[in-house]
C-alpha cells in the first residue's frame, strides 16, 4: 500500500509500505480522508519525542472497512466508520469505567514513544481494533467525519468542569481544538464564551462558530477585558487550550475566585503558578487529556450540524502532497487551520 512515511526530521516520503494484518479482533480499514494533526506537525520536527521514525503518522481518520478478523461480528465489509485516536485495551479497570484515555495499556494512532510505536492513517490501509469504531452515517462525509476526533476532545475538556447558563467560558487558544472546545461550551449551555487568541484569522473562525466575544489577545489587556465582561467578578471557567506559561498564567488570572481552569494544552511540560492564589482564591486546576469516548456523541452532533466543522477545514489534499502541506503548516505564513489529506 501507498503511505505517507516519517523517515526522519522535516521529512516524510510518500512510499510504498507493507500491508498491515487484521487480527481476530481487527478490522481492516480503507483510510479515506485524515486531518494533519498540529501535534503531528509539531512531532514531525523531531523536537517532542513523540514521533520517533520510521513512522507513519495520522489518527484524526475515518474511512470503509475492507475486512474484518474471525472473531468481529459488530462490523462488516462496506460500513463507513470512524474511530478513536487512543488504542485502549478494553479490559482493565479504567477501560471498564469508560475512562478509555487513563487506560494503562493504551497506545495512539500514528505516535511513537520509546513504551511503543502504533501507525497510524497516513496510508490506504489502517488496522484498529474494533472496539474503538463508530459507524457513520450516510449524510455524513469523510472530511467531516475526520474532525470528530479533535472534536471529541473539545467536548471532553468542556466536559471537565461545570458549566451553567449563567456562565462565563473563556478559551484561550482559537486553534482546532479551541474552536471545537468553545462550540462544546455553548452546547452544554453557557451564557457567554469568549475566544482569546493572537490570530486574527482564527477569531474570524471563532465568530463563525459561535463565540459570543473575541479578544486580540495581543492588543487587548484580557484580564482587564474580562473583569469588565463579567462585573469585576472574572470567568467562571477558563479553558487554556495553547499550552505555555504565560497563557496558563493568563487564564489563572481572569478565573474568578472560587472559578476553574482546566489545562488543554501541553506545548511546555513545566510551568509556574503562585500557590497563594490557588488557596486563597480556592480556583480549581484540572486537566484534559484527548478523549473519552466522546467522538460517539460528536457523530450525531456534527452531522445535524449543532457543531460547525466547515469553517475549519482550510484544504483538502491527495496524501501525496502531504510534505508540501506539512511545510506550509510548519511555516505558517499562510491562513491554515485544518488541512485533510486522501490517500
Amino acid at each position: 500500500m501507498k503511505a505517507l512515511l516519517y523517515t526522519k526530521p522535516y521529512t516524510f516520503e510518500y512510499t510504498d509500505v507493507p500491508d498491515p494484518t487484521c487480527g481476530d479482533e481487527d478490522v481492516l480499514v480503507r483510510v479515506k480522508a485524515c486531518g494533519i494533526c498540529g501535534s503531528d506537525v509539531a512531532g514531525h520536527t523531531g523536537k517532542t519525542g513523540r514521533r520517533l521514525p520510521p513512522l507513519i503518522m495520522g489518527h484524526e481518520a475515518a474511512g470503509i472497512i475492507e475486512r474484518v478478523g474471525r472473531k468481529v461480528t459488530d462490523f462488516a465489509p462496506g460500513d463507513r466508520i470512524c474511530f478513536d485516536s487512543t488504542v485502549y485495551c478494553n479490559q482493565c479497570s479504567a477501560c471498564k469505567q469508560g475512562l478509555f484515555n487513563r487506560c494503562v495499556k493504551r497506545q495512539v494512532l500514528g505516535v511513537s514513544v520509546p513504551e511503543f510505536k502504533r501507525d497510524g492513517a497516513f496510508a490506504e490501509l489502517l488496522i484498529v481494533p474494533r472496539w474503538i469504531c463508530a459507524k457513520l452515517p450516510e449524510s455524513m462525509s469523510f472530511v467531516q467525519a475526520s474532525l470528530l476526533e479533535p472534536a471529541s476532545i473539545g467536548m471532553h475538556a468542556a466536559g471537565r468542569v461545570p458549566i451553567g447558563p449563567a456562565d462565563t467560558v473563556v478559551v484561550i487558544g482559537a486553534g482546532t481544538i479551541g474552536l471545537f472546545i468553545l462550540q462544546a461550551a455553548k452546547l452544554r449551555g453557557a451564557k457567554t464564551v469568549v475566544a482569546c487568541d493572537l490570530n486574527e484569522f482564527r477569531l474570524d473562525l471563532a465568530r463563525q462558530v459561535g463565540a459570543d466575544v473575541c479578544l486580540h489577545s495581543g492588543k487587548t489587556d484580557l484580564r482587564r477585558e474580562i473583569l469588565t465582561l463579567t462585573e469585576g467578578r472574572g470567568a467562571n471557567v477558563v479553558l487554556e487550550a495553547v499550552g505555555l506559561a504565560e497563557t496558563f498564567a493568563q487564564a489563572v488570572s481572569i478565573a474568578r475566585t472560587g472559578g476553574y481552569v482546566v489545562a488543554v494544552g501541553n506545548l511546555q511540560k513545566e510551568v509556574e503558578f503562585n500557590l497563594q492564589e490557588l488557596v486563597s482564591r480556592e480556583l480549581t486546576f484540572t486537566g484534559s487529556y484527548a478523549s473519552s469516548g466522546e467522538f460517539r456523541t460528536c457523530i450525531d452532533l456534527i452531522a445535524s450540524g449543532r457543531i460547525n466543522v466547515a469553517p475549519l477545514v482550510s484544504e483538502v489534499l491527495p496524501l501525496r502532497d502531504g510534505p508540501a502541506a506539512f511545510k506550509r503548516l510548519l511555516d505558517g505564513k499562510e491562513n491554515l487551520l485544518k488541512i485533510v489529506l486522501e490517500p
